[in-house]
Order: C-alpha cells, then sequence, then structure tokens
C-alpha cells in the first residue's frame, strides 16, 4: 500500500521501473529496522557486564563497584538470540553495530538497573525462562519504545519508523516468545508470493477497478475522495477478483482495518460500504470465484 501511495503520488509509474524490486527494498528495509530494535534489547541487557568492567576499574572502587549484579547478562533468552544464526548473519549484512548510539544505550541500561524490576530480577537467585523473557519484554516494551530519545535516534536511521513502528513491536514480541525464528526470512515464500502478485496486479487491473468503483460512489467525486481510500478500495476488489484461496470476508475485513488506520475516521464506513456493495455485485454476476478448501476432496 504504501509502495502505491508513492507511485500514484509520483505522477509518474515509470519513477520504478520495476515495482517488484522497490518492494523488496521496502521489505529489506523493515528487517533492517527489526534488527537493529532486537540489537538495542541484546546491547542494553549485555551492558551490565561493561558496566561492572567499568566500575571495578575505577581507582578507588568500593563495595557496590566490585559487586555488580551481571546476571542478565547469562539470560537464557538473551543468549538464544546472540547464538541465533540469522541474526548472527544479520547483524554482518545490516551493521546495526554501526548505528547504534553507544551512549544512549549505557543511559538506558542505568534507567533499566534503577527500576524496581530489574531489582527483583536480579535478586532473584533462581533463574527461568519466563523471568528472563519478562525482562528482556521489560526493556523493549516499558525502557526502549517510550523513551524519545530512543525513538529520535530510530528516526534518524530508519524513515519507516512512522509506518512500522507498531507492526514492529508486535513482531520483536513474537519473536521473543520464539527466538529460535530465522530473521532472515521474515516475510515467508506464500507472504512474498502474496505480496509481489497483489502489487502486480493493481498496477495492471487499475484501471478495471476503477472502472468498477467508481458507478458505487453515487454522489461523491471520484477525485476529491482520499487517495488512500481510492487505492484501499482498489486492492480490495483486485483481492475480491484475482485471490481465490483468501475468502471475501477476510479480504472486506482486512480493507476496513487498514482505512480505519492509515486513512481518515469515517474512512473505514465509507470502504466497508463500497467493498460490500461491489462483492454482492460481482459475486450475483459469477465473476468472484473462491476455493472452498473445506468442500475440496483429498
Amino acid at each position: 500500500m504504501q509502495l502505491l501511495y508513492i507511485i500514484e503520488t509520483s505522477g509518474d509509474t515509470k519513477l520504478f521501473k520495476d515495482p517488484v524490486i522497490e518492494l523488496q527494498k521496502k521489505l529489506d528495509r523493515t528487517r533492517e529496522l527489526f534488527v537493529y530494535l532486537l540489537y538495542c534489547i541484546t546491547e542494553v541487557a549485555r551492558y551490565a557486564e561493561t558496566d561492572a568492567r567499568n566500575r571495578a576499574a575505577k581507582n578507588l572502587p568500593n563495595f557496590e563497584d566490585l559487586n555488580v549484579n551481571t546476571k542478565i547478562a547469562g539470560n537464557l533468552l538473551l543468549w538464544q538470540i546472540v547464538e541465533n544464526e540469522s541474526y548472527k548473519k544479520a547483524l554482518e549484512n545490516d551493521k546495526p553495530q554501526h548505528l547504534v548510539d553507544k551512549d544512549l544505550i549505557r543511559k538506558l541500561y542505568q534507567q533499566l538497573a534503577e527500576t524496581t524490576e530489574y531489582k527483583a530480577y536480579i535478586n532473584e537467585q533462581s533463574r527461568d525462562k519466563k523471568t528472563d523473557k519478562d525482562i528482556l519484554e521489560f526493556i523493549f516494551n516499558t525502557l526502549l519504545l517510550p523513551n524519545a530519545n530512543f525513538e529520535e535516534q530510530i528516526e534518524e536511521h530508519f524513515n519507516n519508523w512512522d509506518d512500522d513502528g507498531e507492526m514492529m513491536q508486535q513482531l520483536i514480541n513474537n519473536f521473543l516468545q520464539k527466538p529460535t525464528q530465522n530473521i532472515q526470512q521474515m516475510t515467508t515464500p506464500e507472504k512474498w508470493t502474496f505480496a509481489r502478485n497483489l502489487l502486480t496486479s493493481m498496477i495492471d487491473k487499475k484501471d478495471y477497478a476503477l472502472e468498477l468503483i467508481k458507478p458505487k460512489l453515487k454522489n461523491w467525486d471520484s477525485d476529491r475522495i482520499a487517495l488512500l481510500d481510492m487505492l484501499i478500495m482498489q486492492m480490495g476488489v483486485c483481492e475480491l477478483l484475482y485471490f481465490e484461496t483468501i475468502p471475501t470476508k477476510v479480504t472486506i475485513n482486512e480493507y476496513i482495518d487498514l482505512a480505519k488506520d492509515y486513512s481518515t475516521p469515517q474512512s473505514g464506513q465509507f470502504v466497508n460500504g463500497i467493498l460490500d456493495n461491489l462483492h454482492k455485485e460481482l459475486l450475483a454476476q459469477g465473476k468472484i470465484n473462491k476455493v472452498d478448501f473445506k468442500k475440496r476432496t483429498h
């Protein structure tokens, strides 16, 4: 959707000679953002060892300086992430270590060390997977994301943060639940095929989709309708017509949610009305043919 919007607002579809390549670039940028966020989590946690070394190296270290609790550096989940082969590969390829602000990492660790959650964690003698996971989730959701300086750092390096931020939070939290996932395959082959086919369908069938939509606008001037709403409806029409494995109800609900999240407050209801109307008409004309997996014989 973002790429289609860029193509439309550029006024020149030739700006992107190969939209599929541009789509792959955007997906790569999303992965790079994911790796950067994950790297920052691990660096804040691992800074406990750096802090312990720095304090022990003082000219006159006190008892506390010589006894910094570094339990979090041995966090089981942390080391699952660090030893994940796809994560190691991502560090080599994406190099988040060149982007991170080390002084900010230090300050974030210091803030972490003062929290009651962290103190409770390091004072617990036993170690278990749940508490190890909980403290990393706490670092990400409660310490990093609300921090204005951290967000400023992200925005400095990733212009896709505004669009991908909410999704990133969900992806990172999902990864912390299962840190053995392959980071290099954040987009499965099936999802990539779907995204590529939807993009090419939108470009190839744009005029036909508009031809179907415009009569349903009634008193609305199509030129005055939000561009994003028009794109969302066109995408919905393409899914209804050309993606036989996606149930129509799923398609309509997905694009209603997109309109609510990315367009105007009234867009969800507007898109719902148009797509529902089109769905009924196309179904009556026999133009929508979906695969019913429940009825398929094996």
